[in-house]
């Protein structure tokens, strides 16, 4: 038998204005999991660390100790982020309900990629999905539209990444 090598890929994750400090915590904790590279916590979404240097105990409970070995980044502006990983060659691709979207276990991966995963409520803004190269859904089947955000990104990661 050959021996045969995974395929390394720059994989970075996205968390625009997310509010829910557990779901932030629980992603930490699915990227850890599937290998992600590093986290960018944008707008309002909750940090590991806040302003005064004190641990965000709802995302240390959830992530189990992933918010302190996985480099995550703290970012402003979405818009700016998704500019400057365009430039240094990351495919952006939003996790997203969306008329354009495509069934998320036909993504085909790419060297590097990064992925967006918005706020529960309202979803990505349409200016966000624009500037998106593409926008992966996972289908519903039953009576609720959508899944919980932590969920819909480690079905989403671990199907497209392994």
């Amino acid at each position: 038998m050959k021996n045969m090598k995974k395929v390394h890929y720059d994989k970075v994750l996205i968390l625009p204005n997310i509010r829910s400090a557990i779901n932030v915590g629980s992603i930490f904790r699915t990227a850890d999991g599937v290998g992600v590279d590093k986290i960018y916590l944008v707008g309002y979404t909750p940090r590991p660390i806040d302003r005064f240097g004190r641990a965000q105990k709802d995302i240390a409970k959830s992530a189990l100790g992933a918010e302190t070995w996985i480099p995550w980044e703290y970012r402003e502006d979405l818009v700016e982020l998704i500019k400057t990983l365009k430039d240094d060659d990351y495919s952006i691709i939003a996790l997203e309900q969306d008329k354009n979207a495509i069934d998320y276990r036909k993504l085909k991966p790419t060297k590097k990629m990064a992925f967006i995963v918005g706020p529960e409520v309202n979803g990505l803004d349409k200016i966000i999905l624009k500037l998106c190269d593409s926008i992966v859904e996972i289908p519903m089947y039953g009576k609720k539209e959508s899944l919980n955000v932590s969920v819909a990104t480690g079905i989403a990661l671990f199907r497209i990444l392994n």
